[in-house]
C-alpha cells in the first residue's frame, strides 16, 4: 500500500548500442514570472493554493507580504516577482501561492501563474550563463537551466530564495574572508 502512494519517479528510455538505460529524471513545478519561466524541484512542493488574504507584518523585507493561515497554520509568503527585483504586479485570478518545504521551513511563493511540471534528466541541466538578460537579482537564485525538446526553464534553488544573502552582505562576508 505505502508503494503506491509513493511518488513515481519519471524515467526516459536512451538507447545506445542496442542497450536500454533508464535515465532518471527529475521533476519541477514551473510557474510564470514576468516572462520568465521559472521552475522549482517538486519534491520541495506540498500544494498550490490561491491567492488568500494576507496579513501584513511591519519592518519586513519589502518581499515578505505577510502571513497567511493555511488550515491553521501560520505560514509567511512572499512575492517572487519582488524577490527577483521586478516591478510588483496586481494580483489576479491566475495569481497563486506555492507552498514549500525547505529544510523544515514552510513558506509560500506568490508567482504569477503555474505553467505546469516540467522533467529533466541530469544531462539537460546546464549551468546558468554569467551574463544573461535575466533580471540579477533573479540570477542569484537560479542554479541550473533546465533544456529539452522546446523547453528551456531556468530551475531555482529554494533554500537560496528564501534565505539567500544581499549583496551587501555578499561583498562584506567576501571582505571578511579575504583579512
Amino acid at each position: 500500500m505505502a508503494e503506491e502512494t509513493e511518488k513515481k519517479e519519471i524515467t526516459e528510455a536512451v538507447e545506445d548500442d542496442n542497450e536500454i538505460e533508464e535515465v532518471p529524471k527529475e521533476q519541477f513545478m514551473t510557474f510564470k514570472c514576468g516572462v520568465e519561466i521559472f521552475g522549482i524541484s517538486i519534491k520541495y512542493v506540498n500544494e498550490i493554493i490561491g491567492l488568500q488574504q494576507v496579513t501584513k507584518v511591519p519592518d519586513t523585507e519589502d518581499f515578505i507580504i505577510g502571513l497567511i493561515n493555511l488550515r491553521g497554520k501560520v505560514i509567511p509568503v512572499i512575492d517572487v516577482r519582488i524577490r527577483f527585483g521586478m516591478e510588483p504586479l496586481e494580483y489576479n485570478d491566475r495569481t497563486s501561492v506555492i507552498v514549500i518545504d525547505v529544510k523544515s521551513t514552510v513558506i509560500g511563493l506568490i508567482v504569477d501563474e503555474i505553467d505546469g511540471v516540467s522533467a529533466f534528466s541530469e544531462k539537460e541541466i546546464t549551468p546558468p550563463p554569467s551574463v544573461s538578460d535575466l533580471e540579477s537579482q533573479a540570477r542569484k537564485y537560479v542554479f541550473g537551466i533546465g533544456r529539452n525538446d522546446d523547453e528551456v526553464r531556468l530551475l531555482l534553488d529554494p533554500d537560496k530564495l528564501i534565505n539567500g544573502t544581499d549583496d551587501k552582505e555578499e561583498e562584506e562576508e567576501k571582505e571578511e574572508e579575504e583579512e
